[in-house]
């Protein structure tokens, strides 16, 4: 099956060291369904309001790290509060999931579970907080350093002109930076994409950016 229910004692094994009471705290408070997801592409997380008898759900991907699952749910846990107190008739990124957002990873900070790399960032973020959590480039940088990659690199650690592979087998060549994002030609088509420089790709040719 593609999403199995989180059996709410397990949930610990999922988040980082002290979150789960909580997380629990939220989950009755609003009464969410929670469910884990095998990994998704296009999405951490998501979100969907309570209807009719049925509770409001939030899935996350269970491949995440401890801390991406964590800082997931709160994102979600934000669209739930926003919307309970506006339906639809705000932006879903808008100021108002942005207040709801920031003030419950607040309430997660204080419980003092991040290692201060990631806390430093999420701090410096919360006061210029982008679109999306999400698309916060500087925090997923650092997010994936919790990862447990295994060959895999981010695309700004590619040197300009060597190749990698996409999970879907596409190669590419790595271009310049324009703005945030990164130039790369197919190899097969000599189309030009713009890659995210926190992409996590396969390398081709080992040559690394020096950090």
């Amino acid at each position: 099956m593609p999403k199995k229910e989180a059996p709410l004692e397990y949930l610990e094994n999922y988040l980082p060291s002290g979150a789960s009471g909580k997380l629990l705290e939220y989950l009755h408070r609003y009464q969410v369904h929670l469910t884990i997801t095998r990994t998704r592409k296009t999405i951490l997380g998501d979100y969907r309001h309570a209807t009719g008898t049925d509770h409001h759900r939030i899935s996350v991907n269970g491949s995440l790290n401890q801390y991406a699952f964590l800082i997931t749910v709160i994102h979600e846990i934000g669209h739930l509060i926003t919307f309970q107190q506006y339906g639809n008739r705000v932006y879903s990124h808008g100021k108002e999931w942005k207040q709801a957002y920031r003030a419950v990873l607040e309430d997660f900070m204080g419980l003092k579970l991040f290692p201060s790399d990631l806390h430093h960032t999420l701090l410096k973020s919360m006061h210029d907080l982008p679109a999306s959590s999400c698309s916060d480039v500087n925090l997923t940088r650092v997010l994936k350093n919790y990862d447990r990659r295994d060959q895999t690199v981010l695309v700004e650690d590619i040197m300009e002109g060597s190749h990698f592979k996409t999970s879907d087998g596409r190669m590419f060549k790595r271009g310049r930076q324009i703005r945030k994002r990164i130039e790369c030609a197919e190899l097969r088509s000599g189309k030009l994409y713009l890659f995210s420089p926190v992409y996590e790709v396969l390398p081709v040719s080992h040559s690394f950016r020096s950090q």
